[in-house]
């Protein structure tokens, strides 16, 4: 299969051939008709609405070559079929561009020569557009030429068509074509000689045949001994029943398997070698032991070609003639380059000479007045130090003025932070006061809700024996008796009962006066806390008093608010309980 980078070359042309006016664009119509040309001979599915897809933001005017060569790559190339005949598709190529170029050219080479030379043209142009063929491929394809008609290189030809080219390194393609049909190389030759010399170098450029000719061949299965065309190519070796090549007989597929090695003569048969394949074995007998070794010399060649993994012969001596050119290129830029440096540093050198002489014939001059200025520099610096060190002295004591200053205005500020620090213990002194006395206040409302708690459950008790007394009453009369006699008993324990209340109240009295107390503190400590407040905030706000929290709801009893907890009130109404109960089965 042919590389990408050499179809392109051909289908270059063809775009072209289609750019009328030479600015590098072209119309899409023709563009879809080339496409189409292209998908029908590489046997590839055309799809116009991937052109119209491609190319819609240049739906305003005609494509540029660059863009069609990306559409190429795309859509075209990448679907590029092993087996389509490279031969049809370079023609429709050659067909497209050759009415254009060679209309009006009256050359001594047919139209079919022309295209064979057009086709080496591109194997050995340039990878770069728009393409040309340098002077050295030239005169490689020329030197293939004369060698083909059997005529010698003539050296003073080259030499004159050197100073021709002199203002042209290189040839267009038609150039070319119109320089091998004008005869310039082939004077004396009858145009025959020359149209096969053409065909032989396009048969072994283009089609990539690097020997051919009759040689015998052994049948695989009658064993007789045939004459055949023998052509061979880098992959494989073909023979057909003439050199037309109408009818082909058979392939021989060369693989990395495959070796060819010389056969002593028997059966009246000289000149033999044999190729082995890895399926069979190819017996063959070339007409004398020159052509013998010539064949296999060159398909032991193909074979080490095969196994190294290297293109074909003529394809690997244009790449190596390309990275000579290059390399030669680079070594004359790189020697351009350093002749310029070295210009450069001569130049560099003879103003630094130049500078050198008028530095000396300066110095001289500038040694007086040196010594001048010399003169007056110390005196101005004498002038100019004692100004500075009057200026040094006025500054150090207005800094130790300064210092003085800031001495202080430190101590000042230490007095100041010592005053508020003692300050801030007392405040903490007052707040700890505070902090106590609410803690009794505290104290002083469990105790209260804790009697409140009792006196209600008595209460209570009270209560429940009076509705005993009236129910025991409304049952019989007959119970009257029993039951004044315990009334009598109820109303003893009621009196004690009383009492006790009364007890209670006097407890109640004692804890009020006790509250009334702790108050009184609360609010001794509460306005000196309020003094202290007024100190701190006339002293800039520096400590935040903290104020007595959220009291949640209280118990009220008749002793006051807050005099018992609840968990006194519930012993006391458990002590009521129990005594009630001892006086009950006392009387029983």
């Amino acid at each position: 299969m042919w590389p990408r980078e050499e179809l392109l070359k051909f289908i270059w042309h063809a775009f072209t051939a289609l750019d009328a006016d030479h600015r590098g664009k072209v119309s899409k119509s023709q563009l879809k008709v080339l496409s189409h040309n292209l998908c029908t001979v590489m046997r590839i599915p055309h799809d116009p609405v991937a052109l119209e897809e491609h190319f819609k933001d240049d739906s305003n005017g005609p494509v540029s070559d660059h863009g069609f060569m990306v559409y190429l790559s795309r859509f075209i190339l990448d679907k590029l079929r092993v087996d389509f005949d490279v031969l049809e598709f370079i023609r429709m190529c050659w067909t497209l561009c050759c009415k254009k170029n060679m209309c009006n050219k009256q050359l001594l080479i047919t139209d079919d020569d022309a295209f064979k030379v057009w086709c080496i043209f591109n194997f050995l142009s340039e990878d770069k557009y728009p393409l040309v063929i340098v002077t050295e491929e030239i005169e490689y394809f020329l030197r293939k030429l004369m060698e083909t008609m059997g005529s010698e290189w003539c050296e003073e030809k080259v030499a004159d068509y050197r100073l021709q080219l002199n203002t042209k390194s290189c040839l267009t393609a038609w150039e070319l074509v119109e320089m091998v049909g004008m005869g310039y190389f082939s004077k004396g030759m009858n145009h025959q000689t020359l149209s096969l010399g053409i065909d032989e170098v396009f048969q072994e450029l283009i089609l990539d045949m690097l020997k051919q000719g009759y040689m015998m061949k052994k049948g695989q299965r009658r064993k007789n001994w045939n004459e055949r065309w023998f052509v061979l190519r880098p992959n494989s070796l073909s023979y057909y029943d003439s050199e037309d090549l109408v009818e082909k007989k058979g392939n021989i597929i060369l693989d990395q398997n495959c070796f060819v090695e010389s056969l002593p003569d028997k059966d009246g048969k000289k000149c033999l070698f044999i190729i082995k394949c890895s399926n069979r074995s190819f017996e063959v007998s070339a007409s004398d032991k020159k052509k013998k070794q010539e064949w296999i010399q060159v398909i032991q060649t193909c074979i080490q070609l095969i196994r190294s993994g290297l293109p074909s012969p003529h394809r690997e001596a244009r790449q190596r003639r390309r990275e000579l050119r290059r390399q030669q290129l680079a070594e004359e830029v790189d020697l351009v380059e350093k002749m310029k440096q070295l210009q450069v540093a001569n130049e560099h050198k003879q103003r630094q000479l130049e500078a050198m002489r008028e530095k000396i014939k300066d110095a001289a001059a500038k040694a007086a007045l040196e010594e001048d200025t010399r003169m007056k520099t110390q005196s101005d610096l004498q002038d100019r130090y004692r100004l500075d060190l009057e200026r040094e002295k006025m500054v150090r004591q207005q800094m130790e003025e300064q210092v003085a200053q800031k001495s202080s205005e430190l101590e000042q500020y230490l007095q100041r932070v010592r005053e508020l620090e003692d300050m801030y213990h007392r405040l903490e002194d007052a707040l700890e006061d505070e902090r106590q006395a609410k803690q009794d206040e505290e104290a002083m409302r469990k105790l209260q809700s804790r009697l409140l708690e009792e006196e209600a459950a008595k209460r209570a008790e009270l209560e429940l024996i009076h509705l005993r007394q009236q129910g025991a009453l409304s049952r019989t009369e007959a119970e009257k008796q029993v039951l004044v006699s315990e009334r009598l008993a109820k109303e003893r324990e009621l009196q004690v009962a009383v009492l006790q209340l009364e007890t209670l109240e006097k407890e109640r009295q004692g804890a009020l006066e006790q509250y009334e107390e702790v108050s009184r503190n609360l609010r001794r400590a509460a306005n000196k806390t309020k003094t202290w407040k007024d100190k701190v905030a006339k002293h800039e706000g520096l400590v935040r008093l903290i104020q007595p929290g959220h009291k949640g709801p209280q118990r009220i009893t008749n002793w006051g608010p807050a005099s018992f907890t609840d968990a006194e009130l519930e012993m006391r109404k458990k002590s009521w309980q129990e005594r009630k109960m001892n006086s009950h089965q006392d009387k029983c």
